[in-house]
């Protein structure tokens, strides 16, 4: 039974019993004869395949009757004489608003449910959720979870791209239906918060546990856990984890052109002008200004909507995109070139003054990877501006490279032959940092071309063989 509860006087005096229960279990113990009693059952029906939990609240006037025991001993209150106090519906939050959200992000959503409800109930509840779609074909999209474990392997695989609804499921159901997606290629996700959910969380490449308390037993087969049942913390989670992913490829972007940069440029001076502009000291010194303040500067950017608007990435998809590697390649490129001038016109620019040359070029390539971390901070729009007025800490990390830059070099001079810039010269460093923006957006907007193009020929294409696919139909 329900919770009880119950509030005493002095000796001699009456008091009053209460019963909060499953309101559909109350109602049945004072349930109306004829028209009356019909009404009842089909009001609270409605509310059931609402998807909406009804909660009742029953009292007693007077003396405490003895409560009767059943058959475990445990004492409950008799059904005589109880009073109707009241009835509650507690509406769940349908999650339509972001299971759209899901599906914008390229996410299909599935529900299995193991509950003994009929078809007409879940299909009602997983339309409300967004699951199902009003013109989707309900044959196709919902199954029983028996005659989807009759199927064959094959049968499943190709049915279940398009199962969006599975009802009556056992665990070995849910583990097949796992199974099946998996063995089509996808990622899949799994929520549960119980035992009968535990083989397909384990079996799922990500298992998120829901709901605060829960099975101990489903918890530790999950390999994230949310402390709460809200499908909306399930939205949170994948952007956070989009967001994470992002920022991972920001700054392996970023290392990787500064590494090959540096390694280019010291194997092309060596082999066409026969010496290093990049000693091992200044290296050091690069490497450590500029990769343990860049790290922090790519990774605190703060998740947006943005992210949900992207398809999710594959398994087999390489961490270093085609548009990193243009990207990456184009700079290193570029950087090794300036320095290649800049070595073969050494007598013209900075005469005998050697120690003038190096800090020069020292000075260059360093703001050269600063300026590059603008690029680095969208990966593929061409404008690197977008939202930097809300990235503070990003700003502040560029600040603080370029002072202590100025710092050491005006003033503390820490590297061996180094020497003092003038304005000229601060500025032509500068200048050559700069042009690591444009040639940022030529590259973007040039894959962004390429891409356009390449989506339209697939477009085509699909079109062309439905076209056909259409003829031969009408042929037979």
């Amino acid at each position: 039974m329900g919770e009880e509860g119950e509030e005493e006087g002095e000796e001699g005096e009456e008091g009053t019993g209460t019963l909060k229960e499953d309101g559909q279990v109350l109602l049945g113990l004072m349930r109306e004869e004829g028209e009356q009693g019909k009404k009842e059952e089909e009001g609270n029906g409605a509310l059931k395949e609402d998807g909406q939990v009804l909660l009742g609240l029953m009292g007693e006037e007077g003396e405490k009757e003895e409560e009767e025991e059943d058959s475990g001993g445990n004492e409950t209150p008799k059904e005589d004489g109880l009073v109707l106090l009241g009835l509650m519906s507690i509406i769940k939050d349908p999650c339509k608003k972001d299971v759209e959200c899901c599906e914008n992000a390229g996410i299909m959503v599935k529900m299995t449910t193991g509950d003994n409800v009929s078809t007409k109930e879940a299909i009602d509840i997983a339309s409300k959720c967004g699951i199902l779609h009003p013109r989707q074909d309900v044959k196709e999209a919902v199954i029983d979870g028996e005659k989807f474990r009759n199927y064959s392997p094959k049968q499943r695989r190709e049915k279940v791209n398009k199962i969006c609804l599975m009802v009556r499921s056992s665990d070995k159901d849910k583990l097949l239906f796992v199974q099946s997606l998996k063995q089509k290629g996808h990622v899949v996700a799994v929520t549960g918060n119980d035992e009968s959910d535990v083989l397909a969380l384990t079996a799922a490449d990500v298992g998120l546990f829901l709901g605060n308390p829960g099975d101990e037993v489903a918890k530790n087969a999950s390999k994230i856990v949310i402390m709460d049942d809200n499908f909306a913390s399930v939205t949170t989670v994948v952007k956070w984890s989009r967001c994470i992913y992002n920022s991972i490829q920001k700054f392996i972007q970023f290392y990787l052109t500064f590494s090959f940069a540096a390694l280019a440029i010291n194997f092309t001076s060596v082999a066409l002008v026969g010496e290093i502009p990049l000693n091992s000291t200044q290296l050091l010194w690069l490497f450590l200004i500029l990769h343990a303040l860049s790290a922090l500067a790519l990774a605190t950017e703060k998740r947006t909507e943005e992210l949900m608007e992207k398809p999710p990435v594959g398994k087999t998809e390489p961490l270093v995109s085609k548009i990193m590697w243009s990207n990456l390649l184009a700079q290193v490129l570029l950087q090794s070139v300036v320095v290649l001038v800049l070595l073969f016109m050494a007598g013209l620019l900075f005469g005998e003054d050697y120690r003038l040359k190096g800090t020069f070029i020292l000075n260059a390539v360093l703001l050269y990877q600063v300026f590059n971390q603008f690029n680095a901070r969208k990966l593929e729009k061409k404008n690197v501006f977008v939202r930097i007025d809300g990235d503070k800490l990003f700003l502040l990390i560029i600040a603080v490279i370029i002072w202590v830059q100025i710092l050491m070099v005006e003033f503390l001079k820490p590297f061996e032959n180094s020497t003092r810039l003038n304005r000229e010269q601060w500025a032509a460093c500068y200048g050559i940092a700069f042009t690591s923006w444009p040639i940022g957006w030529f590259v973007k907007w040039t894959c962004s071309k390429i891409g356009s193009k390449q989506r339209v020929r697939n477009v085509k294409g699909k079109a062309k063989k439905k076209g056909e696919e259409k003829l031969e139909v009408k042929v037979e």
